[in-house]
């Protein structure tokens, strides 16, 4: 490498960083302890429309570390040839190091230096630093280089960080189902089975009229959503767009494992999307004893604003802790999430910068509604699609118009990373993840939005798969409550009234009428003549009452599924909305199935199947 330097600085000797090991390291210039950033003009190229011209594939990484390398005055090294001492590796934490590409290389007789990929940091080390390790100065070396030899010394400090990045009280880890736990819930089931051996009539009364609570509050819980989100339809224009030179950083995160069939796929989706490449990175997150995902996309010609992200192995193997490692080596100050399968509108980055930009500080995330590619494939995927149709265009834009804690999809959604890195990131104890970080935001003070912005998505068209993925959610859905209400009195305070009830009114509401509903559904059996065994217990007038309460509620349900498909994208799903009436008691199976599970195998994921039905979305 020949010789660079900087005005006032003594200039490098010209002497090769990558002609072998440390006896052939150069003496790197010193910069005087009181300047803040190497003197002189600045650098002819801005750093920002470098990773532009790298995002747009008109630079190699190699050659933009060649430009930073003599606009800034420092050294390009290999890390292969010339590795750091090991004694420094415990300088700084290895989560700040991987967000900033900083890694402690060399200490010399001017002090310590830094290798870094980061133009921005080379120019100014001092600015992550604290105090005891300024002055400092940088070297440039290659992302991958720094990346690899950062999870090589912190391998344990890592894989713990990611498993536990939540404070006790908010993850499942550690105050899971104890010992003690389990041993009160089976006496409880052993009790109920005592009490429906001796008082089979009362433990029945008892139920049903649980049962026929929650279906009420369910419904009026789902009434007034609706209601508040046909409400504010139309009335919120959008914001103006965000300049191109004021463009946030967005990392998106796309989990991925045993994803054979849907990796060059999701590429091509990807690349469709409207942001500018120097903007933008996509991380590819997979898990380290995945060869399945790692072959597929060896075999893909990934851009250069996409790269992949290895998490080393650990437990428990959930998506949640691999989005925690990868958060750590993201950049992005708005952070995203997709699945493997998802196709996300063209536009809908330049959407979430948008909607940041106007928003007011306490919102910390954005929800996009999600939709299907493959509706078609059978019925189950029809009632799917009526299903998200309903819950991302009605109840949830209804739940945050009321001022209610929104439990967000797994993807589509972008959140504020300052606001992620306060509640804690993700718990890689729970299953429903998504759900969880919705609450955990509502109770640091944070607002969620859902915006008018969509991702087509594959939908689970068959029935044992629908069952296992269900489970999941269900069983997320569980360890999301018992986590949150581990201290109702302080929940109720840091969510205020309107949304704790609101919650209550959501989880009761959802796990009792999936258990509870082979009891409810048993009522249908009086239109067909059938006598009902509560006729023993009720009298007729009190039977026929719970009979019209459930018929009701049913046509409730339809309903909605009605307006939810009123648009023109949908309305071909309207025929099928009755078809409900069969789909939902699926979830019954599910349902004891996470509750088995939650027993039994509590941070089990039972993971989809993509690329099953899959095919290209529409035009949007």
């Amino acid at each position: 490498m020949s010789s660079v330097s900087t005005r006032g600085v003594s200039p490098v000797p010209p002497q090769s960083v990558a002609a072998g090991g440390p006896a052939d390291v150069p003496a790197l210039p010193a910069r005087p302890s009181h300047l803040a950033r190497p003197a002189g003009p600045p650098p002819a190229v801005p750093f920002s429309l470098l990773d532009e011209m790298i995002g747009s594939g008109r630079l190699s990484e190699a050659q933009m570390l060649d430009i930073a390398a003599r606009q800034i005055g420092c050294p390009r090294v290999s890390l292969a040839l010339t590795p750091p001492d090991p004694a420094l590796s415990g300088l700084l934490p290895p989560a700040l190091c991987l967000r900033h590409g900083l890694l402690p290389w060399r200490r010399d007789a001017a002090g310590l230096v830094f290798a870094t990929a980061r133009p921005e940091v080379a120019a100014d080390p001092d600015r992550l630093l604290p105090p005891r390790l300024r002055p400092a100065r940088a070297v440039l070396a290659p992302r991958a280089e720094i990346e690899a030899l950062i999870t090589a010394q912190h391998r344990a400090a890592l894989v713990h960080r990611m498993a536990t990045r939540p404070a006790p009280r908010d993850s499942f880890r550690g105050h899971g189902l104890s010992l003690r736990v389990r041993a009160a819930l089976l006496c409880a089931v052993l009790g109920g089975l005592v009490a429906t051996r001796l008082a089979p009539g009362m433990v029945f009364l008892a139920l049903l009229a649980l049962a026929l609570l929650t279906l009420v509050t369910a419904f009026a819980f789902k009434a007034c959503a609706v209601t508040a989100a046909l409400r504010a339809r139309g009335s919120d224009r959008p914001p103006p767009p965000v300049p191109l030179a004021d463009l946030p950083m967005i990392s998106i995160l796309v989990p991925l494992y045993r994803e054979r069939e849907i990796a060059r796929t999701l590429v091509e989706r990807l690349r469709r999307l409207d942001y500018p490449r120097g903007r933008l990175e996509v991380l590819l997150v997979l898990e380290e004893g995945d060869r399945l995902t790692a072959a597929a996309l060896r075999r893909t010609d990934l851009p250069p604003w996409m790269r992949i992200v290895t998490v080393p192995d650990g437990r428990p193997r959930t998506k949640p802790r691999a989005m925690n490692h990868a958060l750590d080596c993201a950049r992005g100050e708005i952070v995203g999430v997709y699945d493997a399968e998802d196709a996300p509108a063209a536009d809908q980055l330049l959407t979430v910068a948008a909607r940041f930009a106007a928003a007011p500080p306490d919102l910390a995330c954005l929800q996009g509604a999600l939709d299907f590619y493959n509706p078609r494939a059978s019925w189950i995927s029809r009632c799917f699609a009526i299903e998200y149709c309903a819950w991302f265009r009605l109840v949830l834009p209804g739940m945050a118009q009321l001022g209610l804690a929104v439990p967000l999809g797994g993807t589509t959604l972008f959140i504020r990373r300052d606001a992620l890195e306060q509640v804690g990131a993700w718990d890689a104890h729970n299953v429903t993840e998504d759900a969880d970080l919705g609450f955990r935001l509502a109770r640091f003070g944070w607002r969620t939005e859902v915006i008018p912005t969509t991702t087509h998505e594959e939908a689970t068209a068959r029935p044992i798969p629908w069952i296992r993925q269900r489970s999941r959610w269900l069983k997320g859905y569980m360890v999301t409550y018992l986590v949150q209400m581990r201290r109702p009195r302080a929940l109720w305070r840091a969510l205020g009234s309107r949304a704790f009830i609101g919650m209550q009114a959501h989880f009761v509401t959802a796990l009792s009428q999936f258990l509870l509903g082979p009891l409810l559904w048993s009522f249908w059996l009086t239109l067909f003549g059938v006598g009902h065994p509560a006729a023993l217990l009720l009298s007729p007038v009190l039977l026929a009452g719970v009979g019209l309460i459930f018929f009701l509620s049913a046509l409730a349900e339809l309903a909605i599924g009605l307006i939810a498909t009123r648009a023109p994208a949908h309305r071909h799903l309207s025929p099928w909305v009755p078809a409900l009436l069969l789909y939902h008691p699926m979830a019954w199976i599910a349902a004891y199935k996470a509750l088995f599970e939650l027993l039994t195998a509590p941070f089990y994921w039972d993971k989809t199947d993509h690329g099953v039905t899959a095919r290209e979305p529409p035009p949007q």
